[in-house]
């Protein structure tokens, strides 16, 4: 994996970038839609590329469990196997055991679960982590972290983040692969000095990216960006930075205020599967009787599929007979959005305008002429 600099804005740490990968280049900042099951949920890999996603995400923990890395593997990879051409991002599956997993028991080694799924026992330790995502065949890998709760006391908070250090270290001892890159994740809670000492522990070992992790987990908002800005400055300047889980249109271009380059969340599929649209102007609950009679698009001057061909009318009567079609239509319409906001993210850095985007994307969409409350 190679990362460019392309630009720094003179207002603030945003920065315009390019990553290249085995299976191609996207430009940063960037959204990375979470195709969690080896697929984004109720989307083809054709859309995603037709909307302009160059990477999505998998996540170990679940194709661990189904079908099996060695299905996947068997299949060519994970890119073969759901006919993906662009790059993955694969999760080492830590926030998922510690969230979905029950009588999960952390040691040193790593972490014993049982599964969601079925309750079977498994280990994941680093190096089986780092394995499984080999087997995936992704192009970025993530270290396997423990991510703490909020609140969390600070003294677990220490020890949790020197374990992960830890781990970390020994996810980059069992790396084979040439071809992926490994990213570490700074751990620490809410503690700034914990945060120090784990960006300073990774950049020690070296790797090819850097994560924020342990964030968007119920925080304060203002406490999340002002730690997020506190990584950021102590991250080494010449590797992607990844704001994990994050988030909201908002949340994403104050991030990339802070210099984050990445980011991933599962909120504008879900949004989308609920009937909750994201537009400039804030959410739009489509489910509404509001819109019974209303025959706009979702956003006007929108190019998504949905916006393009179908009304709010329409939106709001497949949702109300269960029609699967309405899912998909939010869905690829917020997909749209936030691939449209990366670009204009972008754009804004390249011309030297990005703090007068920025005030001026934050105070439309906060005002929220349309709502979905």
């Amino acid at each position: 994996m190679e990362f460019t600099v392309h630009r720094t804005d003179a207002q603030t740490p945003a920065r315009l970038g390019t990553i290249a990968t085995p299976h191609g280049s996207f430009d940063t900042p960037v959204f990375m839609p979470v195709g969690t099951q080896g697929t984004v949920k109720t989307m083809s890999p054709e859309e995603l590329r037709e909307i302009g996603f160059g990477i999505i995400l998998g996540n170990t923990y679940h194709l661990s469990l189904r079908p099996g890395a060695d299905i996947v593997a068997r299949a060519g990879g994970l890119h073969r196997f759901m006919h993906w051409d662009g790059a993955i991002l694969t999760d080492s599956g830590g926030y998922q055991v510690f969230s979905l997993a029950t009588l999960r028991e952390i040691s040193p080694r790593g972490v014993s679960f049982r599964s969601h799924i079925d309750g079977a026992a498994h280990f994941l330790s680093p190096e089986r982590a780092v394995a499984i995502q080999e087997a995936l065949g992704a192009d970025i890998m993530m270290v396997l972290d423990e991510c703490t709760p909020y609140p969390c006391a600070q003294d677990y908070a220490c020890q949790s983040m020197e374990r992960s250090l830890e781990w970390a270290s020994r996810c980059k001892v069992a790396r084979r692969s040439p071809h992926a890159a490994l990213f570490g994740i700074v751990q620490g809670g809410t503690y700034a000095a914990l945060r120090t000492r784990s960006a300073a522990g990774l950049a020690r070992i070296g790797f090819d990216g850097y994560a924020i992790g342990g964030l968007s987990v119920g925080e304060p908002g203002p406490l999340m960006l002002e730690l997020v800005a506190h990584c950021c400055r102590e991250l080494p300047g010449d590797r992607p930075r990844y704001l994990m889980g994050c988030g909201t249109p908002v949340e994403i271009v104050e991030a990339v205020a802070r210099g984050v380059d990445m980011f991933d969340c599962v909120m504008p599929t879900r949004n989308g599967r609920n009937g909750t649209a994201f537009t400039a102007r804030g959410k739009l609950a489509v489910k509404n009787g509001a819109f019974k009679e209303d025959f706009r698009p979702i956003e006007e001057g929108c190019g998504c599929a949905a916006c393009r061909h179908y009304t709010r009318a329409y939106l709001r009567h497949l949702f109300n007979a269960g029609e699967v079609l309405g899912l998909r239509l939010v869905t690829c319409h917020n997909l749209y959005f936030y691939h449209q906001l990366m670009r204009r993210i972008r754009e804004a850095i390249a011309a030297g305008t990005f703090e007068r985007f920025r005030r001026e994307f934050i105070e439309r969409y906060q005002r929220g002429g349309e709502s979905c409350t």
